[in-house]
This record gives C-alpha cells, sequence and structure tokens, in this order.
C-alpha cells in the first residue's frame, strides 16, 4: 500500500482545487492581494485547505474557535465563515500591519463580529485565558518552534472530541530527509513524532498543502 497515492502535478492539482463547491469570490480577491506581498505571500495557505477546515468547523459543529498565525485573514475568514452567527473565532498575531488587509476583507464578508483579533505573542494570549475547556476547533500556523508550546496550551482548553489542526507538517517533504536539520524541521519532526505517540489525543497526517494534521482529543475515558 506504500504507493497508493497520486502524484500531486499542476494540473491534477488544478482540477482538485477547481473542484471544491465553495468558490468564494471575497477569498480570491484576499489570496490576490496577498499574493502582491511577494514571496511571504507563501504563508498563506491553499485555497483547498481552506475549504476543508471550513467543512470540518461546519461538521464539528464548532461554535469557539481559535487560531495562532493569522497572516492576512485567509483561514481565519474560512473558519469564521462557518462558524455559527454568534461563534467566536480568538486570532493570535504579531503583525497589526498584515491582520489589517485581513480585517477589511472580514467586514466585507459579514464576519468581523466573529473575530477577536490579539496582536501579541500568542504564548501570552492562550497562557492569559481561563484554563477551562472552551475551544472546539483550533488552527496552528505560527512559528514552528514554538507549536509544541502552542498545542499544550490549547490542549488543555479544548473540550474532548475537538480538532487542532496544524500547518505545514511535512515542511516541503524536509521532513522526511534525515540530512535536513534546520532548527524549524527539526521542531516539525519532533512534533510529528510527539502527536502520533501522545496517548491523549489520535491524529492523522494528510498531505494537504504543505502537510495537515488533524488531532481529535480525547474523552479521559476512552482507553480506560
Amino acid at each position: 500500500m506504500l504507493d497508493k497515492f497520486v502524484a500531486m502535478t499542476p494540473d491534477v492539482y488544478r482540477y482538485l482545487v477547481d473542484h471544491r463547491s465553495d468558490q468564494d469570490p471575497v477569498l480570491a480577491e484576499l489570496a490576490a492581494e496577498t499574493a502582491e506581498l511577494g514571496n511571504v505571500s507563501l504563508m498563506q495557505i491553499a485555497p483547498e485547505q481552506g475549504a476543508f477546515m471550513a467543512l470540518l468547523a461546519r461538521a464539528i459543529g464548532a461554535r469557539d474557535a481559535v487560531e495562532v498565525g493569522t497572516f492576512t485573514g485567509y483561514s481565519a475568514l474560512c473558519v469564521a465563515r462557518a462558524l455559527p452567527a454568534d461563534g467566536r473565532l480568538l486570532c493570535c498575531d504579531i503583525s497589526a500591519e498584515w491582520t489589517a488587509i485581513g480585517r477589511r476583507y472580514w467586514e466585507r464578508a459579514g464576519v468581523a463580529h466573529k473575530v477577536d483579533l490579539r496582536i501579541g505573542p500568542a504564548l501570552d494570549t492562550l497562557r492569559a485565558l481561563p484554563p477551562a475547556e472552551q475551544f472546539d476547533l483550533a488552527f496552528i500556523d505560527a512559528d514552528k518552534l514554538n507549536y509544541a508550546s502552542y498545542y499544550e496550551e490549547i490542549l488543555r482548553r479544548l473540550r474532548p472530541n475537538g480538532l487542532i489542526l496544524f500547518d505545514n507538517v511535512l515542511w516541503m517533504g524536509e521532513v522526511a530527509n534525515p540530512y535536513a536539520q534546520d532548527d524549524d524541521c527539526l521542531a516539525l519532526r519532533s512534533l510529528n513524532d510527539r502527536l502520533a505517540a501522545d496517548p491523549r489525543v489520535e491524529s492523522v497526517m494528510l498531505p494537504v498543502a504543505d502537510g495537515l494534521t488533524i488531532v481529535r482529543k480525547r474523552r479521559s475515558v476512552e482507553g480506560a
């Protein structure tokens, strides 16, 4: 079964993207404006990933969500639209400049009232939250060296059966390259091993964009 996958060529990728159901003009305009930023625009998630995240949010009935790493707001817009009218998305980022772009599009999409954007170090924001289980869904897409710390702070505040999504877990395939020893790759490799062995969650890694891991928080009685 090791060869049971489809190689992602540009033509196959375009076909895949074209066949998602949510073709959103506001998202498309946000993506186009972000692309004008140059190479830094690579920090934006892929369109199929955004659609997948929105589908997951709706499927689990998410009401309260948190995002670490907002950039220009594409992923936040995908998730916020999937939340109910009284839903809440806490966005943690350090850039007022980039998130200002997102604010404009959240307003245009009519979801700004759902988004609580907090500028500052995400660990400080998370640690200042009440320790109670409050989130249904989380997305982590920020500095890789702190992924494990973000995970711990969010997991304790995640309801049982809630989901945490981690971006960039394949790191352009470098996590499988034993010669890749940069700090980010080492951090992601360590995280991937940790998630797969963590008895508090069940996890699956998917080849979506640059790799997306989904973990579900187990109920405490599972496996007892």
